[in-house]
């Protein structure tokens, strides 16, 4: 490690301050972090500043982060989406990745790349970002429309694509030559095989009923679940593939429990804390006398990438019956590269496959892209009303498969979600569920979850005081929101999180003493329930309302 600071802890208190700094700026510039990190980097790396030019301790939080990214994307792999969107994701996330990968490759090939290159750069152009795209969708709040679940659809067919593509390229990488590609590839298919199997036995036998164990512990829970991925992406390495692939199959094993909307919400602030490092990690890698040179090439994939992306994806929904509205919105969201191509890049650098220059040219496509699709994502609507005149080679006149995914979509809603199901939430719960309304509840002990299991309405773990739980909610569809949690201050958080959230629906909360509803209703509750002041009453009006009717029959 080389740096003009004494020590270890000064150079990152300086490195945390200016990308706080830079961030800030960025946010007010209306640009997304990761442009921003990425330019702290370059600042502090050896083209500009000089601060850092080689750093051990960046690199490893760099790399811890690249992990939890990683196990939270496998965390959210819901099979469930991709069956319920039918064969739209398959088709448009296939299609997409076929589309921009074998085009992508003859025009790297014609800017003078050699093969191998030009299938790196190729390639690179083909993963659009999931955390951008998640993002700015639920800023927008649209993760739930049409064009929100076919996005995330997609996403999830190219996830699992690119970790294919990571484990080729390691077994690429550990051939000596063409004759032993063939055996290095049958040996990683066989540690592939005892890997999955290993990790599905887990997935049967040990996993569930220990995280239920756990999970009376937040914290142990999620102290847990870091260790998991970080120990599994130890084994990817260690059995010749990769942190990245160990650490998202780490995340897939968890993505069937009920605690999975827990973890991946606690786990997002740390996420992203520790891929700062990465970008910035990156960014101090990189030569600017070296992208002078790349700054033609990389207009060209840019605009590849910002045009031919979403073409793909319009000619694909046109041609499944949705309309042109849909297939515009969507398209849009995958017009750029994604935080995985940087991360591919740097694992063809280390392997040899690639130079610093065309590193360099990945991460400016990425700079170009990422910064002009937010603008392109934020204004989506905006665009549409002016390009829709033109956009008619793209409409259908029958769309039954949109429609009939709207209803797909409308029959998956739930009209109350309801926190705590102690002994007046599971009351009221039942009460709900007789009267025929659809309901979710919500507690974070697992002993009342297993509980109330079977009972004919929906149980998930987690906290109302958590808001980036209640982000994962679809809150679209929902009129009530009730709480029958006792304690105030997450009765607060959770009248915090839902205005947050622009919720439209009744929210109803319960408080214990006269100052606490008051508190609530200042807060913003439409609804104070106090169960022994209205248990009280309703009694004294049964027992009266009894002795008034025998009054009067006398």
């Amino acid at each position: 490690m080389t740096s003009v600071f004494g020590d270890v802890f000064t150079e990152m208190a300086v490195l945390l301050l200016l990308a706080a700094i830079i961030g800030a700026i960025g946010v007010r510039l209306r640009q997304p972090l990761i442009v921003a990190f990425i330019a702290v980097g370059i600042l502090v790396g050896p083209s500009v500043l000089g601060w850092v030019s080689a750093n051990d301790q960046v690199d490893l939080l760099a790399q811890m982060g690249i992990a939890l990214l990683l196990f939270v994307v496998g965390l959210k792999l819901d099979l469930h989406i991709i069956r319920s969107m039918g064969p739209v994701a398959l088709a448009t996330g296939l299609g997409q990745v076929i589309f921009t990968s074998v085009v992508g490759f003859f025009i790297a090939f014609g800017l003078g790349m050699s093969p191998v290159t030009a299938l790196y750069v190729a390639v690179a152009l083909t993963f659009s970002s999931t955390i951008i795209i998640v993002k700015l969708l639920s800023d927008k709040r649209e993760v739930d429309a049409l064009h929100g679940r076919i996005a995330i659809g997609l996403l999830i067919v190219q996830d699992i694509v690119v970790v294919l593509v990571m484990i080729g390229l390691t077994a690429l990488g550990e051939a000596e030559g063409v004759s032993e590609l063939g055996w290095e590839a049958i040996a990683v298919l066989l540690k592939g095989g005892l890997f999955i199997v290993t990790i599905g036995l887990l997935m049967r036998y040990v996993l569930t009923p220990l995280l239920h164990q756990l999970a009376r512990s937040q914290e142990l829970l999620v102290l847990f679940s870091i260790a998991w991925a970080i120990a599994l992406g130890a084994t990817g390495v260690y059995m010749g593939f990769s942190k990245e692939v160990g650490a998202f199959l780490a995340g897939v094993s968890l993505a069937s429990t009920p605690y999975r909307e827990t973890i991946g919400a606690r786990l997002v602030s740390l996420r992203d804390f520790l891929l700062l490092f990465f970008f910035i990690d990156l960014g101090a890698g990189l030569e600017l006398a070296t992208l002078g040179a790349q700054v033609m090439p990389a207009i060209i994939l840019s605009l590849f990438v910002l045009i031919g992306n979403p073409l793909i994806v319009m000619v694909i929904l046109r041609g499944m019956g949705y309309r042109k509205r849909t297939g515009f919105l969507t398209g849009l969201t995958v017009a750029q590269i994604s935080e995985f191509s940087l991360i591919l890049g740097a694992l063809g650098l280390s392997l040899g496959h690639i130079d610093a220059d065309t590193m360099g040219l990945i991460t400016l496509v990425g700079l170009i892209t990422i910064s002009a699709s937010t603008y392109m994502i934020l204004y989506s609507h905006t665009l549409y009303d002016k390009l829709s005149p033109w956009l008619g080679i793209f409409e259908r006149k029958q769309t039954h498969r949109e429609e009939a995914l709207d209803l797909l979509a409308d029959g998956n809603t739930v009209d109350v979600i309801l926190f705590g199901l102690g002994r007046f939430g599971s009351g009221i719960a039942s009460e709900l569920q007789q009267r025929g309304l659809r309901v979710l509840c919500v507690d974070f002990d697992p002993d009342l979850m297993r509980r109330h299991d079977g009972n004919g309405y929906s149980v998930h773990y987690g906290d109302a005081e958590d808001p980036e739980f209640i982000a994962t909610l679809s809150l679209k569809q929902v009129a009530w929101v009730v709480s029958s949690v006792r304690d105030v201050s997450v009765n607060l958080s959770l009248l915090h999180s839902l205005r947050d959230h622009n919720f439209s629906g009744q929210v109803a909360i319960t408080a214990h003493s006269l100052p606490h509803a008051k508190k609530l209703k200042e807060a913003g509750a439409d609804h104070v329930m106090m169960p022994y002041s209205d248990a009280a009453k309703e009694v004294v009006n049964k027992l009266f309302g009894e002795e008034n009717k025998k009054e009067q029959g006398e």
